[in-house]
């Protein structure tokens, strides 16, 4: 399954909305999901908080959460912030969809 981030994830904008998309995901059957942030131009730590809670969440089914293609932004950010260690980040959706 893949879920397409557009825009910000930020305290103001954005929040919520993954935790929904999982839950949905979820309840379809699914336990791993690829999360395309092509389109995010922008994450703050409630977004990044997002991220880990969903990945929480996917672990504890005994599935996963995997990140594809960050703008250089975001990426920095998940580096500085030691997310990488956390989240398998691809450079491209087919790399990852493989990797499940």
């Amino acid at each position: 399954m893949v879920i397409d981030l557009k825009g910000g994830m930020t305290m103001a904008s954005g929040i919520g909305l993954l935790r929904q998309q999982v839950k949905d995901v979820v309840a379809a059957g699914h336990k791993n999901v690829l999360v395309n942030l092509k389109e995010l131009i922008y994450l703050d730590s409630a977004g990044m908080g997002e991220l880990v809670s969903a990945c929480t969440t996917l672990r504890n089914l005994g599935g996963d959460l995997r990140l594809v293609s960050p703008q250089d932004r975001v990426r920095n950010l998940l580096q500085m912030t030691k997310l990488t260690s956390i989240f398998i980040v691809f450079g491209d959706e087919q790399a990852a969809v493989r990797s499940f």
